[in-house]
Formats: structure tokens, sequence, C-alpha cells
């Protein structure tokens, strides 16, 4: 045996086996590595199919789908309704200011009053009630954009003002 492969090569057939018992040695550290990490997986994943079956899991995968697809429905749905109710609120009267006064010198108890309301824009009306002891007369002035294209008494002008002023106030 003195004439094998190895000794005209000018191999060490000991370095040889060492070499490869080194390389067996981190072969089975690997091995065992992956084995774990195996065998954690395979816990995870009876914990996640106990009880149920690759159909049976795919149903509630396809169930959870669907669902998610309906809420995203409603919520573009209700975006869009929120979306027309702030359009509609920007139109509706929702800022008022009272003031109440005797219109004469003669009625007491301050039951006349001028009332202003108005939407986002400043656009509405002011409603002046003047009571005298003969009865009560009711006007209605326009107001677009803060501004009436008809004179305002004090007490209107001061309604109007109210109403302006105390809705900017909730704003900050």
């Amino acid at each position: 045996m003195q004439d094998s492969i190895l000794n005209r090569l000018g191999f060490d057939p000991g370095l040889l086996i060492l070499g490869l018992m080194v390389i067996l040695v981190f072969v089975l550290i690997y091995l065992a590595s992956i084995s774990m990490k195996l065998s954690r997986f395979m816990k995870r994943y009876k914990i996640f199919m106990r009880g149920k079956d690759g159909v049976s899991l795919e149903r509630a995968f396809e169930s959870n789908f669907i669902e998610v697809d309906r809420i995203a429905e409603q919520s573009k749905n209700q975006a869009q309704e929120i979306i027309r109710l702030r359009e509609m609120m920007s139109r509706t009267p929702m800022k008022t200011g009272i003031v109440k006064y005797d219109a004469f010198s003669d009625v007491g108890g301050r039951m006349s009053f001028a009332l202003a309301m108005l939407d986002m824009n400043n656009t509405g009306f002011v409603i002046n009630a003047i009571h005298s002891k003969e009865g009560c007369y009711t006007y209605i002035k326009e107001i677009v954009k803060g501004e009436s294209y008809i004179q305002l008494g004090e007490e209107e002008k001061e309604a109007l003002r109210q109403a302006v002023v105390t809705f900017e106030n909730h704003e900050q």
C-alpha cells in the first residue's frame, strides 16, 4: 500500500480524514440548527392549523377577504356621505345672534328682538320682531357675505355682529 494514490499526489491520508471530519462536524451543527428551526416552524404551523383542514382555512381566508372588501366599500361610501354632509352644513344657518330690546318706551319687558341666522359664509337673514301695544310686526332682511342691501337698525347690527363673532370664538 505504499504505492497508494494519495501518496503519489503528495497528500497525507490522516490530514485528509481530519479535514473531512471537521467538515462533517460543521455539517452536523448546521443540520441540528435547521432541525431546531423546522421544529419551531412545525409547532407554529400546528397551532395555526389546529382544528382546521386546508379547505376550511381557505374558506376562512376567503370570508375575511370578503369582509375586508365590504368594510372598504362602506368606508368609501361613508367618506362620500361626510363630504355631502359638509357641503350641506356649509349652507345651513348655524351662526346665531340675538338682541332683545324695548322697541317703545311705553312697552316694557324687552319683548322685541333681532335674530341673525347665518351659514358658514355669513349668508342668511336677520329677523326683527317689534312688539307694541297694538301687536307684533316682523321684518326679515337678507344678509349676503355679512352685508345687507337694506339698512340695518342698531339691534340688527348687534345681532349680526354676535352671530359672526360668537362662532369665530368657538372655532379657535
